[in-house]
């Protein structure tokens, strides 16, 4: 049995080698998920377990959802999406959605961040307070 703690370290170990320049390859994830299987090695099914919720989290933190009131238009968006690319760095990945409940403004979540600029967000910030 493969204790808890190396099973983590192994999965990372397997996550920093498919880091090509901070920027995940796919390729390389493939290969690596492929080399595991083949093994047959005891352990390979918690590892890729870990491993995948590697993945997953590292997706949330390159992954903008910026949702607005209205369509942005394509210089907005491509405005949006430079300054995110700058804050949070290359292979950043932005979805762009309406939400006509916002009733006016933006709201981005990148990872665990939240920018909240609507009207909605605003109003239930100042119910919150009364």
């Amino acid at each position: 049995m493969i204790s808890n703690k190396q099973v983590r370290h192994e999965a990372k170990q397997l996550f920093r080698l498919c880091l090509v320049n901070s920027l995940l390859d796919e390729n390389r994830v493939r290969d690596m998920v492929r080399q595991v299987i083949a093994s047959s090695h005891r352990g390979s099914l918690p590892v890729l377990t870990h491993f995948l919720h590697l993945l997953r989290l590292h997706r949330a933190q390159h992954t903008a959802k910026v949702e607005s009131a209205a369509p942005l238009s394509p210089e907005l968006q491509a405005t949006t999406n430079a300054s995110l690319t700058r804050l949070y760095g290359p292979g950043l990945t932005t979805i762009f959605s309406d939400q006509p409940s916002l009733i006016g403004g933006m709201r981005i979540q990148v990872g665990s961040d939240v920018y909240d600029g609507s009207v909605l967000g605003g109003l239930a910030a100042l119910q919150a307070r009364l």
